[in-house]
């Protein structure tokens, strides 16, 4: 069964962060996801698209590899920041070509965080456009154009954040996800079951499958990191006084406490893991 099928019949499902290196040598890469732990107990792996507008080795590329040479399922990312429509499209073209179908359809970063903050960033549309240009591609047209003569089966993913201050405005966003197209939801890391279930409340309308991010913590010096660059994932008070003056095993501890807890939750379709490049954590995590 591949990830749309495992999703269609209710099966729990693992998915894994992965960013490509930033060098030519994906020889570590492909070791770690072809290690028998890991792969049996994941379903598939995101290949992130420069996150934080940092180059790195196209998602589309190293996805490909994976699945031809790993056969392990993947989920691409692609956004709006580097391409046009034409290069959007040309770009999903490819991947279709090449077998890579899972797909998760992002605004991007923009590139004034990363490391040619003098590239222009593009934006001919943002995330839900882009879902409009594929689910159009998979209908056997172009966007706003003529005949495909043929028509894409991408599976599509859309992301979201059930930590937002402003949360109703989020959903409204993934309503008009959904609306556009997306298939699958897949979270920014939670870490506190009520802002989880209050989530799940908002979105019990939308039937699509939610997969719910988690993110192990590795120290009190990464929640200092992430409240001051990543203010959009939330860590309660309770989670970060249990990491204070601990290490990684306290953090992984919480993670699997969290883990257990998403499980037992009736319309959560999976997690989704950050591993943080270190994809023995996922094998710990879920042993």
């Amino acid at each position: 069964m591949n990830l749309r099928e495992k999703l269609a019949a209710n099966k729990f499902v693992v998915t894994v962060e992965l960013d490509p290196p930033k060098t030519l040598n994906i020889d570590l890469i492909l070791r770690e996801v072809n290690s028998v732990g890991f792969r049996k107990v994941v379903d598939a792996v995101n290949v992130t698209d420069c996150p934080l507008a940092k180059l790195r080795i196209s998602p589309i590329a190293l996805s490909h590899i994976i699945q031809e040479k790993i056969g392990l399922e993947t989920i691409f990312h692609i956004t709006c920041r580097d391409r046009n429509l034409l290069g959007l499209q040309a770009e999903l073209l490819g991947a279709f070509a090449l077998g890579v179908k899972n797909i998760l359809a992002l605004t991007g970063d923009p590139p004034e965080k990363g490391d040619y903050v003098e590239a222009t960033g593009v934006y001919d549309v943002d995330s839900t456009g882009l879902i409009k240009i594929i689910n159009s591609l998979n209908q056997g047209y172009k966007y706003k154009g003529g005949e495909l003569k043929g028509k894409t089966d991408f599976f599509i993913g859309a992301a979201v954040n059930p930590n937002a201050t402003d949360l109703k405005k989020e959903i409204a966003r993934l309503e008009e996800k959904v609306a556009a197209g997306a298939n699958f939801v897949q979270t920014q890391p939670v870490y506190e079951r009520g802002v989880l279930e209050r989530f799940l409340e908002l979105t019990a309308h939308l039937s699509i499958p939610k997969i719910i991010g988690v993110m192990p913590l590795k120290s009190y010096k990464m929640i200092e990191y992430l409240n001051r660059n990543l203010p959009e994932i939330f860590i309660p008070p309770e989670i970060s006084g249990r990491m204070r003056e601990r290490d990684i095993e306290e953090g992984v501890r919480i993670a699997r406490e969290l883990i257990s807890q998403i499980r037992g939750i009736r319309e959560v379709a999976g997690i989704h893991l950050f591993p943080l490049q270190d994809m023995q954590l996922v094998c710990r995590l879920l042993d």
